[in-house]
């Protein structure tokens, strides 16, 4: 297939060599023009522009930051209207539900169908294909994309358009919160005199264990924060969870808590930090260093 990918970031780039792998034709746009020359190694062809990348493309995959973005790059930067008709659009960013159906409905009027189809696993479940990928859309359009979202890892589909988006949100509430009472529960044990290390070992298996405290935990034993997915996106999709909520009228307090602890993270000079990251929030609080 001819597939167009826009956005070549930290995600963007590790899936674009993964299309290039499996033998398609991987037409490549960034902002930043180096970010998409790296996959020229891997047979990906560069773009000057979103036009131009997906102009013959049979299939276009966006990756890019937020839903903002994303409207600018396919309604104000022209890519909407250089897709062919019939093309499948699936977005893979993530971005506000109502955002997902606003830009399925103007895309629809120029008859591209679309896929919003945000993924979880980070840096690494792009570069292993192991990305959980929550779809929403019309059943036959997720069929057609699954080919490809299999490069990427294990696609479900959750139900009408909005509907990833959605389950990217409840995706990330349950991942800040659990970093939190992780990083909470460690630093606890470390104040009272426990090995932070010996603690995660002990718990693990038991009722308590999970994929954050085996990833997310091992990070805070080792004060690795190098990003993989920053504070600032994780801010991002709880303050998109938030929205939603309001949007539906439904009250969600423990988002709205750790909400106010990322972004208090964030305000003392964080931002660039992994999500892990809260854990040195919280040890500031403490006096820990």
């Amino acid at each position: 297939m001819k597939i167009a990918l826009l956005g070549i970031g930290l995600m963007g780039f590790p899936m674009g060599r993964r299309l290039c792998e499996a033998g398609h034709t991987v037409h490549v746009w960034n902002r930043t023009p180096a970010k998409a020359e790296r996959l020229i190694a891997f047979g990906a062809i560069v773009h000057p522009t979103a036009a131009h990348a997906v102009a013959e493309a049979d299939m276009v995959i966006t990756m890019l930051d937020h839903g903002g973005i994303v409207s600018h790059v396919l309604f104000e930067l022209g890519a909407a209207d250089a897709i062919k008709q019939g093309t499948l659009l699936v977005d893979m960013s993530s971005i506000k539900p109502v955002e997902a159906r606003d830009h399925a409905a103007r895309l629809s009027e120029r008859g591209v169908d679309y896929l919003d189809a945000p993924v979880s696993g980070g840096t690494l479940g792009a570069e292993q294909g192991t990305l959980a990928i929550m779809a929403g859309g019309k059943a036959a359009n997720f069929e057609r994309a699954m080919p490809v979202l299999k490069i990427f890892g294990r696609p479900t589909h959750v139900g009408p358009i909005g509907s990833g988006q959605l389950t990217k949100l409840a995706n990330q509430m349950i991942v800040g919160a659990t970093i939190g009472i992780v990083a909470e529960a460690l630093l606890l044990c470390e104040r009272g005199g426990a090995n932070m290390g010996k603690v995660k070992e002990a718990i693990t298996g038991g009722f308590a264990d999970s994929r954050i405290l085996q990833v997310h935990g091992q990070r805070m034993v080792d004060r690795d924060f190098a990003p993989r997915a920053r504070m600032t996106v994780q801010i991002k999709d709880l303050r998109n969870a938030l929205a939603t909520a309001s949007e539906v009228g439904f009250d969600a307090p423990i988002t709205t808590l750790f909400e106010k602890l990322y972004s208090e993270g964030i305000e003392h000079g964080l931002s660039d930090l992994d999500h892990a990251g809260l854990f040195v929030e919280l040890a500031s609080r403490n006096g820990m260093s």
